[in-house]
């Protein structure tokens, strides 16, 4: 929002949220109307294309976003070396309302205009028409809108909010208020409306107009260099007639220069152009090496996934993944392809996020593999192989801690990491598989008065070293069924192993779970605390129960870049996982721990707790 928002601000659907696409219905009952009277042969082109480039122009925008955010994170051409943060996510979450406005303003223009209907396809002098007519009026009178924009009253009420964003993505582009959106398309509709009236106007010509306008926007607002030098040396008059990412971008941190759309020839002409963005644009292009301290290696759970990284909607990656949401649904066949294509094509883990904490530096990799895939038994291998590829990359480039997430770490998989630690004895990077912050999360979260809790886990690190240290404490644990039981009961030291009991009939209102289903949830008694042990979330099916978080903690407000949710996790919320690696690097402690080798849950709290993360429960 402008800092004193002004008239028409706020977009007419705004309200209406994601069901905001229900003003397109007027356009799908004309269409359907008409099929339904004369037949498809009654539609022409240039009715038949409105709903279709829309989509395109999602699509478009959708694989700048995607690749921009990619680059962000492992390229060394970043332009601004500062992160983005949730609420400039949020502020740009309505990108697609001038995509909508856009559709509108065309089937408003085909209703309204008869020479508009019946257009050819393709007209070459119509698409030279309006390629001067926008170097020439709209060029020339965005200028002198944009620099009147930058007055303090119009800045104030309505350009500011588009400058709120100091480090730009592709999608900042189109962040303006509605009113600012009417002047945009009166301008851009110069050319369409021009070639129009002269009877050359032609469809895929203004189809090829608006993917200029979405291609120089996008890439304009990228935060890294990607026009080669080259292109300015095969032909140096270019420079006058496309800015570049670079250029653009010290107009949101200078603010009154470089104020040209696309074409920076005006800011020549009346000497608004920053002195230093040739500078720029040669140090941008130039980059800077960057090893991170700390890779997190993750993978993607299940198929809704893929968009729920960093990488894919940004919208959707703000927020805790949830599977309940409508229109989630209607993503399944891109859900499908992406799975599809992750499992032929994925031959080593990817870039999704690079976050910042004091001096550390920290990416994610993702493994493209999925949480089905690490059930199956022939695809073990493979995936160790690319666990495997990861870990030596890391270690070449000089990564000081790579900290296993999620299936990667799984004892059943390569024994906790164990597998790797083995077989390169002479690792530089530490393995970590964070079971030690892990375990002093889950003792946190029990109450302090608790007597007895209710174990339902397997033999796992986490679970044998939670039950002794309770056990160390005199805190009894349950357990059912007997097998698990034995299996626990073998790795506790005996003088501890007194306090763990086998009962079918006695159920503690604190159970500690691993995994558990519907049928053992209802088993147990009413307010119970459902704490889980595991990284992955238990299913909510008792109101009359508590369910807390899977082992986490809060971020402390100095680490930067953090605009996604990681999986299920409130926002600014992290793992404890995650967490350990990040600790690893801060205290350089250099032991692996993966494998039976655990640091020791106190110090890996304390070093949690002084580093700034904060619990989320307070027992």
């Amino acid at each position: 929002m402008a800092t004193r928002p002004g008239p028409l601000t706020e977009w007419p659907w705004q309200r209406l949220g994601n069901f905001k696409y229900v003003v397109m219905a007027p356009v799908v009952v004309h269409g359907a109307r008409r099929v339904a009277g004369g037949g498809w042969g009654d539609i022409d082109l240039a009715f038949a294309l409105i709903l279709p480039s829309l989509l395109l122009r999602m699509a478009h925008n959708q694989i700048w976003i995607s690749a921009a955010r990619y680059q962000t994170a492992r390229s060394k051409h970043r332009i601004v070396d500062r992160g983005i943060e949730f609420d400039q996510v949020d502020r740009e979450r309505g990108w697609d309302d001038q995509i909508i406005l856009n559709g509108l303003f065309f089937y408003v223009g085909y209703l309204l205009i008869p020479s508009a209907r019946h257009l050819p396809a393709w007209r070459a002098d119509g698409a030279a028409a309006m390629a001067l007519l926008h170097a020439g009026p709209v060029e020339f009178l965005y200028y002198w809108f944009h620099r009147a924009l930058h007055h303090h009253f119009l800045y104030s009420r309505y350009h500011s909010h588009h400058h709120s964003s100091i480090v730009t993505e592709p999608i900042t582009s189109v962040i303006h208020p509605f009113a600012e959106h009417m002047v945009y398309y009166f301008l851009f509709a110069i050319p369409m409306l021009t070639t129009v009236y002269m009877g050359n106007a032609s469809v895929l010509g203004f189809v090829l107009y608006i993917a200029y306008i979405d291609f120089m926007n996008n890439m304009g607002h990228c935060n890294f260099e990607l026009v080669p030098k080259w292109v300015f040396q095969l032909f140096p008059p270019l420079k006058y007639l496309m800015y570049t990412p670079s250029f653009h971008s010290l107009h949101h941190t200078q603010f009154r220069t470089n104020y040209s759309l696309f074409m920076p020839f005006y800011d020549y002409i009346y000497n608004t152009m920053d002195k230093s963005s040739d500078q720029l644009y040669q140090s941008s292009l130039r980059g800077t090496e960057e090893t991170p301290d700390l890779v997190h290696l993750t993978h993607m759970t299940d198929l809704q996934s893929a968009y729920h990284l960093r990488i894919g909607f940004a919208s959707i990656a703000s927020k805790p993944s949830n599977r309940s949401m409508w229109y989630m649904w209607t993503l399944w066949p891109l859900a499908w392809l992406s799975m599809v294509f992750a499992w032929v094509y994925g031959s080593s883990a990817f870039v999704v996020e690079r976050i910042k904490l004091k001096k550390l530096t920290m990416q994610t990799w993702a493994i493209p593999r999925y949480n089905f895939q690490y059930g199956l038994n022939w695809e073990r291998e493979s995936i160790n192989d690319l666990i495997e590829k990861a870990i030596l990359d890391a270690d070449a480039r000089g990564v000081k801690v790579l900290s296993l997430g999620l299936l990667n770490q799984a004892k059943q998989l390569n024994g906790g990491g164990e597998l790797f630690r083995q077989k390169y004895p002479k690792l530089r990077v530490r393995l970590v598989d964070g079971s030690g912050l892990a375990t002093a999360v889950v003792l946190k979260s029990i109450p302090h008065d608790a007597k007895q809790v209710f174990l339902q886990a397997g033999p796992s690190k986490i679970a044998c070293a939670t039950a002794s240290a309770l056990c160390e404490k005199g805190v009894k644990v349950i357990m059912n069924p007997k097998k698990e039981y034995d299996m626990l009961k073998s790795q506790i030291a005996d003088s501890r192993a007194s306090y763990l009991k086998n009962s079918s009939n006695h159920m503690p209102q604190i159970w500690l779970v691993d995994s558990i289903d519907d049928k053992e949830q209802k088993m147990a008694p009413q307010g119970t605390i459902f704490i889980p042990i595991s990284q992955f979330p238990i299913k909510k099916i008792r109101k009359d129960c508590t369910y807390l978080s899977t082992p986490a903690m809060k971020i402390p407000e100095t680490m930067q870049n953090i605009h996604a949710c990681e999986n299920w996790l409130p926002r600014k919320v992290m793992s404890a996982w995650r967490i350990a690696g990040i600790l690893h690097a801060l205290e350089g402690w250099t032991m692996h721990e993966c494998g039976d080798a655990m640091m020791d849950a106190e110090k890996a709290w304390s070093a949690a707790i002084s580093h700034g993360f904060v619990p989320l429960t307070k027992a």
